[in-house]
């Protein structure tokens, strides 16, 4: 063994044996101080009494494994070793001249030859015997003499019965909680009547009175009573909370008031599990090209425990029309975490399914959490994976069909896009009349997209017939001078015998000889399409953006009639926009059916049988009030003396039939209490009042009397009454 290895091996036990001695001479009054913490029975002074013999313990133990260093090493040896010639500091030595090398060297040697002295400290057996002893008749004193005394007075008051002239006094209290088992919550006891519990759990009360009263009961605030058993020295009951409550612990004689209660039961309510949408991040999602999975990832939570596993809802739909069937199954998902957090994930095979152009795939999840006996289930949102059906041909005959959203015709904005497009390219080519002729042109089209539009949002067409009287001439000749620029396609078509009312019409029978007909009056002054019943074609959704593109080709056709297409480009482009994003809403249905009333039985009339028919007159009820307990109790917790006694059991009553519409119906039960037990208690009028405020009926509003004038107000109304008359 090496001489360096050596003696380290020496400066490590010497250290060991020096922290062996301070431990045991501590250890003894380590156990002393324990003692003394629990004599005082979990009060601020035990846990003084612990921490500052542990802080001082761990501050000796730390001096004693200091100054085992070189230096001690080196004056050790030398004191041990007369043949190391006070020269041990030779070994540890950096920088040596020649003789002090030669030494060291010798030094070595007589390290190795001869056997190392034992450095360490020695034991004294006697020291440690006597501090053990003196510390153990401490402890001793600290078990038995206080407890002796403390258990003879106890007993002595317990052997005496409680009386009026000496009421039994609470000792002792603790309340063992006991979750519901799918909690996975352990047993905890307190060591107060006021606590927080989880809701459902089973509480145990544990109490000591002395002296020993008759009976024990727990009053609740909702008039349930609970009796105490007693056990040897203890008052024992259990009940299962479900709901927030107060209750009060009643003697035959009355506790002292500042035991009497009330006491709160907090209940923590079991809340449902919370589920979030990782993938996909939207509802509504369109398939992409060359598409084969659909990836699903959820994250769910729960204050206690999740059930181990979830239920995904998948549901297919095929088919078009009123011919759509829909397909379900339910997948069960095992998640990943912990029993409060989970994720879960789920790759959907769009082959498998068999998914088809103009499919919907629909999925949903559900998560659970333990609770029993009744589980609480959270459903996620519906997330859809469409399909879009290959564009459809324009078709006619819309009654009682299924069509896409749109008409082919209503694609031509991007047309009119383009056109004003290529307008403003030839710009400087052509003549600032041919321009504006153009730009005209183009905002006419635009204009008869909008009505077109405008049909399936139930709009009347811009134009009107002319009536068939004598001044008819005249009135053609009024509307040539209306629109003398001849833009107006829709006013100059009566002059040539068509009107143009923005609709695609047949060809008109003369007006002469049709005149008269019902029919022929209907089809010329109304339009029979344009019935309420056709703005059903869309839903309301589809309906607003289609009046918003409505709006962008009014500013866009104004711009172009104006000759000025690069205004208008903007609103056309926003114009498109809308209408794509309506081209790609659901499918819609004009309905064929009206009301189907039930037929009318022509057995009974005549008959006189008012059998089942109700009184013709409606009289008038006198409007329900505001309850008037509220406001009847507020009144009589006025400050004393003006207040009275207010009804206790009449507010009683009510809180017990309206607590749902308090926020806090245990503070409020809680202040009457304090009311019933000292009417004269002004602070606890004044707190039920204050809590009584925010639940009365607001008053209507009423006009309020004119204010008697004073003396300069008297003087202005006489000015005003002699002031002579104009």
């Amino acid at each position: 063994m090496s001489v360096e290895l050596l003696l380290h091996d020496v400066r490590h036990a010497s250290r060991q044996r020096a922290i062996a001695r301070a431990a045991l001479q501590l250890l003894p009054w380590l156990l002393v101080a324990a003692a003394l913490a629990w004599r005082l029975r979990a009060t601020p002074w035990s846990l003084l009494v612990l921490v500052l013999p542990a802080l001082f313990g761990a501050w000796r133990l730390w001096r004693a494994a200091q100054g085992f260093d070189t230096r001690w090493l080196a004056q050790s040896l030398d004191a041990r070793r007369p043949d190391m010639e006070d020269s041990t500091a030779l070994l540890f030595a950096r920088e040596l001249n020649e003789l002090q090398s030669l030494q060291r060297a010798r030094l070595r040697q007589r390290l190795g030859n001869a056997p190392m002295p034992d450095l360490r400290a020695r034991w004294n057996a006697r020291r440690l015997l006597v501090n053990a002893l003196l510390a153990g008749a401490v402890v001793a004193v600290l078990l038995a003499w206080p407890a002796s005394r403390d258990r003879a007075a106890t007993s002595a008051m317990l052997a005496e019965p409680a009386t009026a002239a000496q009421p039994a006094r609470l000792l002792a209290q603790a309340i063992d909680i006991r979750a519901p088992a799918y909690t996975g919550l352990p047993v905890r006891s307190v060591g107060t009547l006021a606590a927080k519990v989880p809701e459902g759990s089973t509480l145990l009360w544990r109490l000591r009175f002395a002296p020993e009263p008759a009976s024990v009961e727990l009053v609740f605030h909702d008039g349930r009573r609970v009796a105490l058993d007693r056990e040897r020295d203890q008052w024992q009951a259990s009940l299962r909370v479900d709901r927030p409550m107060l209750y009060r612990i009643v003697l035959e004689h009355p506790l002292p008031p500042a035991q009497a209660g009330p006491h709160r039961l907090h209940v923590e309510r079991d809340r449902a599990p919370e589920l979030r949408a990782l993938r996909p991040a939207r509802s509504l999602s369109l398939i992409t090209p060359g598409q084969r999975y659909w990836d699903l990832a959820f994250e769910a939570s729960d204050d206690y425990a999740l059930a181990p596993t979830a239920q995904l809802r998948i549901t297919r739909t095929e088919g078009s029309g009123e011919n759509i069937t829909a397909r379900q199954q339910t997948i069960a998902l095992r998640g990943r975490g912990n029993a409060k957090r989970q994720r879960y994930s789920h790759r959907v095979d769009l082959a498998t399914l068999g998914m088809v152009a103009g499919d919907d795939l629909i999925v949903q999840l559900s998560v659970s959490d333990r609770r029993a006996p009744t589980a609480q289930v959270t459903r996620g949102p519906s997330f859809i994976l469409r399909w879009p059906p290959p564009a459809g041909v324009e078709s006619t005959g819309l009654d009682g069909l299924a069509k896409k959203t749109l008409p082919a015709y209503f694609r031509s904005q991007r047309q009119i896009i383009i056109d004003a497009e290529v307008l403003l390219k030839e710009k400087r080519a052509l003549a600032p009349d041919r321009y504006l002729e153009r730009s005209d042109a183009i905002g006419v089209d635009q204009r008869l997209l909008r009505l077109r539009y405008g049909q399936f949002l139930g709009e009347e067409s811009e134009g009107a017939p002319l009536l068939p009287t004598n001044d008819a001439e005249d009135v053609q000749a009024h509307a040539g001078d209306e629109h003398n620029d001849g833009t107006d396609i829709a006013a100059a078509a009566p002059a040539t015998g068509a009107a143009d009312d923005g609709h695609d019409h047949e060809p008109e029978v003369p007006r002469a000889a049709r005149f008269g007909e019902q029919q022929a009056v209907l089809e010329q002054y109304g339009h029979t399409h344009d019935i309420p019943e056709a703005a059903t074609l869309l839903d309301p959704a589809t309906r607003k953006l289609l009046r918003a593109a409505l709006d962008e080709m009014w500013q866009s056709e104004l711009a172009l009639r104006q000759g000025e297409p690069r205004q208008a480009l903007p609103f056309a482009n926003r114009a498109l926009g809308l209408i794509k994003q309506v081209q790609q809403a659901e499918r819609i249905y004009l309905p064929r059916l009206g009301t189907e009333l039930p037929p009318i039985d022509l057995g009974r009339r005549l008959g006189g049988d008012r059998a089942g028919l109700g009184d013709r007159a409606d009289p008038i009820k006198p409007a329900a009030g505001a309850d008037p307990v509220l406001a009847d109790a507020w009144r009589a917790l006025a400050p004393l003396p003006a207040g009275s006694s207010p009804d206790l059991d009449a507010l009683s009553a009510w809180l017990a039939t309206n607590a749902g519409q308090v926020d806090d119906p245990l503070a409020l039960a809680e202040a009457l209490d304090a009311v019933r037990r000292d009417e004269d208690c002004a602070g606890c009028r004044q707190r039920l009042r204050a809590l009584l405020w925010p639940m009365l009926a607001r008053p209507p509003a009423a006009t309020g009397e004119r204010m008697a004038p004073d003396r300069a107000g008297e003087a202005y109304l006489d000015a005003l009454g002699r002031e002579a008359p104009r």
